[in-house]
This record gives C-alpha cells, structure tokens and sequence, in this order.
C-alpha cells in the first residue's frame, strides 16, 4: 500500500482520539442495544475523524463517512478537498493526498471553518479511501451553515463550523427516518458565533 501510517505521531493522535470512538460505541450499545448504521466526522487533517471511526472500522454494517470541506463548490479552487480533488504528495513530513498545482507544489485550502483549511489528509484517511473501507464526501459552505443553523434551533446545540459539515451530511443519508446515526461533534460553536453573525446577517 502507497500510504502507511509509520508516523509515531499519527499513531498517537488517532490513539488519543480514539476515545470518541470508543465512548460512542459502549454508548449506543447501551443505549439502543445495536450498532449505528452511520458513524459521521467532519474531515480537515483528519485526526477527531479517524479516533471516531477507530472502534467501528471492522463493523460491516457500520458505514463510517469522513465530510472534507467542499468550501464555495469542488468544480472551483476554494474548497479544502485533498481526497476528492488532491493526489499524492508530502506534506509536513508524510505522504498522503494533498492540493497541489501540476508542478507538485502545495495549493492553499479554503473553506469557512479554518479546522478544516487544510491542504491535505492523515495517511489513514488516504488509506481508506483507496481501499473503500470508509466513505468520503464533501459539504459546501452553505450547507454547513445551513446545518449550523438547524442544529442549534432544533437541539440548541451550537456546532462549530468543523463540526456543522458532518452534521449537513444527513440530509444526503436515504431513508434517515430508519437509521441510527453517530454524528462527532468535534467542537463547540461559540468560537464561531461573532463569525456566524456576520454570514447570516444577524444584527443583535
């Protein structure tokens, strides 16, 4: 396999941040005395994803989905999608997919959550995009802070922007009504709130 994970520091983020994954598992099963159809991280470089996803990657019916930042829309160059639009390359000392111009250097990365203006991906994810073992998708800045919005009316919970991404996914799950979803609320929105203001054009 092009991508291997034999950084020391890749290994301790995703076994630091495994934790979520592992609290989310006992949780559910407690809970609903079952799986979740869909676990759901939003993806910069990728680490609260890949702890997330760490304790139900040999679930086959668990389908984990990482949602990179589709920014203004991928068929522009504002977007943070290294997997969807990226190819391999070195970045901060690992070989992974990264945004690059057709001479290898390294392109900025947009999108309105600045957690996710990352011009490339941990190893792993790259690893499980290639062999399928995860699902990649992406979500627009709008969608994001159409998500941020619904979540804080409908469960006053304030997502933050990173967080907001995974959260818009659910409306491209079918038939949601039936399924039991983990969404990884990887941080609080209140750092995005002066932000937030500005966009929605909130005047109090």
């Amino acid at each position: 396999q092009m991508f291997i994970n034999a950084s020391p520091k890749q290994k301790i983020v995703r076994d630091f941040q495994a934790i979520r994954g592992y609290e989310a598992r006992a949780q559910i099963l407690e809970k609903e005395n079952r799986l979740p159809d869909y676990v759901i991280a939003c993806i910069g470089g990728g680490s609260n994803a890949i702890g997330t996803f760490q304790h139900f990657l040999e679930d086959e019916k668990v389908e984990c989905v990482g949602i990179e930042a589709g920014g203004l829309g991928i068929e522009t160059d504002k977007h943070g999608c290294s997997l969807k639009k990226g190819r391999p390359g070195v970045l901060h000392g690992q070989m992974s997919y990264t945004l690059q111009d057709e001479d290898g250097q390294i392109q900025e990365a947009y999108s309105i959550s600045a957690g996710l203006d990352y011009p490339g991906i941990g190893p792993e994810h790259s690893f499980h995009n290639d062999n399928k073992s995860v699902t990649y998708d992406n979500v627009t800045d709008q969608e994001a802070l159409d998500a941020f919005v619904w979540l804080s009316q409908k469960e006053g919970i304030i997502p933050a922007f990173e967080s907001a991404h995974a959260v818009a996914y659910l409306k491209k799950i079918p038939d949601i009504q039936n399924k039991r979803v983990i969404i990884n609320l990887s941080g609080r929105g209140d750092k995005d709130m002066i932000q937030a203001k500005d966009l929605l054009n909130v005047d109090n």
